[in-house]
């Protein structure tokens, strides 16, 4: 059964990009300043759209992560069309969005999916983590390195099951 989730229309605020220092990693993010059981009647994992400076756009869902408050991760591509960094000030317009998401898969990765047992295991992912395997794999400039992604996904995959 889906989540029902009060609307509160846009949310904008500005926040300060924050970045992990406890680990060597390229994690960003920004704290989400609103509690999420008032603004949408659910404690964790929202879905959302997300604005940022009026031109980048991005779908996640807020999620706690450990602490008090949820935060919006801000990914290596997402700062870099933005050009900013930890600790820039960022523009934010959030936005429910409870539609059902569909993720275009290309056949090749369908296939591999298939042949190896892993598309159900694959369709059962939250939406962020299929579109994240998805974009990687589309990212990839030349067909050897498509390939190879591929079966790293199915791979990782693999480890998970």
């Amino acid at each position: 059964m889906a989540k029902a989730y009060k609307n509160p229309g846009p949310i904008a605020f500005t926040a300060v990009i924050q970045r992990n220092t406890k680990v060597a990693n390229s994690s960003a993010w920004i704290e989400f300043p609103y509690d999420l059981k008032e603004t949408y009647g659910v404690g964790n994992l929202v879905p959302y759209k997300a604005t940022f400076d009026d031109r980048v756009t991005y779908q996640g869902s807020l999620a706690k992560m450990g602490g008090p408050s949820a935060r919006i991760l801000l990914r290596k591509d997402i700062r870099a069309a933005l050009g900013k960094e930890p600790g820039a000030t960022v523009k934010v317009v959030v936005e429910l969005d409870d539609k059902p998401r569909e993720l275009a898969i290309a056949q090749d990765v369908k296939q591999a999916l298939q042949a190896t047992g892993l598309w159900e295991l694959f369709e059962k992912l939250a939406y962020t983590h299929r579109k994240e395997y998805v974009q990687w794999i589309e990212d990839a400039k030349k067909p050897e390195t498509r390939t190879r992604r591929i079966d790293k996904m199915c791979e990782m995959l693999t480890q998970k099951h």
